[in-house]
């Protein structure tokens, strides 16, 4: 080991002082991971106060979501069109989208005010009804957060940060610090075309035990401790794959149809948006005044089903279309949380079909799969419903069974969800 002389000190301290460099990196992203978890706990807390607030409202008075749905729809529509055209939809595409920095607006794709725009939007989605989730928007605004941290401390922000912001604000919106790993591998990392470094693992970390410091170490969908035998295994995992895969493809096919501009339906779309929002604000409020159960993130029905509890079979269909409406509408919010809801509304379809197996299992396996057909990352998919439910049990055949979905989505639809998203913001620019 060299001897510390005085000139060797004032070069570590260059290298690794308060002003260098690496030490003003080190800052921003532990500060931007620490910031990132407790924003994400505000949001998810803000998010469960509206949607409270949206159920009293129904409860108390049971028809006025036929006009305040599609009303809202439309006002929400026109202010994202007019103010923010770059929070519209999931977030996790403008994530990508300003990764790859191929677009000319990429650092307003997680600007600050775009990202605090897009909290408010997807709150007042919620209070309308809409079908969307809160974790794509925690995903855009982790980002601005770990973006606007970087400037103040005056480093240049790589597009690994974007990755590590993005997949943070997953571990945080989760509780699930092994997800946000998952996701960022899978999905903003793009089959590893960024390098994914210990810096941004730490703070996907860091921001996941900030979330569980603060909120504990709750399970988002409660303890199933369920399992298959082989034999089960091997007769439910490849039906739930095929369904999910089939379902989760029409979803993202269907979607893509709606939003690119390249067919006949995007363009009447993208002619007439505020026209679009108000019908897919009817026909949510319609679902959802006739059934009760499609409103929101679906979390309530999602869980009763997993625990086992009744609810109607054709509740999954119509999930998919009060989630598919809420999307072309295109309003601000995510569609992870509906997602899950909706798949396992298709599970509870092939609980049915195989009555002697745990209704939980069946229940997971079609959450994981139809999750799968729709943003084709299945490790990302079997990783959160793991966590979120400690079904380690399931792994082998929630694993199988999101292989085979992410196989049979390819059949329905050939492009990702989220990367073909991500191009509708750089081809033009703005999003």
């Amino acid at each position: 080991m060299k001897p510390l002389t005085r000139r060797r000190a004032r070069a570590m301290l260059r290298l690794h002082g308060p002003q260098s460099m690496i030490f003003r990196r080190r800052v921003a992203i532990g500060s931007g991971a620490i910031a990132i978890g407790l924003m994400a706990l505000l949001f998810a807390a803000s998010a469960d106060w509206v949607s409270g607030q949206f159920g009293h409202l129904r409860h108390t008075y049971p028809y006025v979501p036929l006009a305040l749905t599609p009303i809202g729809f439309v006002v929400i529509a026109y202010v994202t069109k007019q103010v923010v055209p770059l929070a519209r939809g999931s977030g996790i595409p403008q994530v990508i989208a300003a990764k790859s920095g191929a677009s000319a607006a990429a650092g307003a794709l997680v600007s600050m005010k775009t990202a605090l725009m897009k909290a408010l939007l997807t709150l007042a989605a919620l209070l309308c009804g809409g079908s969307i989730g809160r974790e794509g928007p925690t995903v855009q605004l982790a980002a601005a957060v770990m973006a606007q941290c970087h400037r103040l401390m005056r480093i240049p922000m790589r597009s690994s940060m974007y990755i590590a912001g993005g997949a943070a604000g997953v571990a945080a919106a989760f509780n699930t610090p092994l997800a946000g790993i998952a996701f960022a591998i899978e999905e903003l990392a793009a089959a590893y075309e960024q390098r994914v470094t210990l810096l941004v693992m730490t703070a996907i970390l860091i921001s996941g035990m900030v979330s569980q410091g603060v909120a504990g170490d709750y399970i988002y969908f409660g303890v199933t401790g369920s399992a298959l035998s082989i034999r089960s295994a091997l007769l439910v995992a490849p039906m739930a794959g095929a369904l999910g895969g089939l379902t989760g493809g029409c979803f993202s096919r269907l979607l893509l149809s709606a939003t690119r501009a390249t067919g006949r339906l995007g363009a009447q779309i993208r002619a007439s948006p505020l026209l679009t929002a108000g019908v897919c604000g009817a026909l949510v409020a319609a679902l959802g005044v006739t059934t009760g159960l499609t409103w929101g993130t679906g979390y309530d029905p999602a869980r009763a089903m997993i625990e086992g509890r009744d609810v109607p079979l054709w509740f999954g269909f119509a999930k998919f279309g009060a989630t598919l409406a809420t999307a072309v509408a295109g309003l601000p919010g995510g569609i992870f949380s509906p997602s899950l809801s909706t798949g396992a509304g298709f599970g509870n379809m092939l609980r049915f079909m195989f009555p002697g197996e745990p209704a939980s299992a069946v229940v997971l396996l079609g959450m994981v799969a139809y999750f799968t057909g729709v943003v084709r990352a299945p490790l990302t998919a079997v990783v959160i419903i793991a966590e979120t439910t400690v079904s380690r049990g399931l792994m082998m055949p929630m694993l199988a069974a999101a292989l085979i979905a992410n196989q049979t989505s390819q059949f329905v639809c050939r492009d990702k969800l989220y990367e073909a998203l991500a191009r509708t913001f750089t081809q033009r620019g703005e999003g």
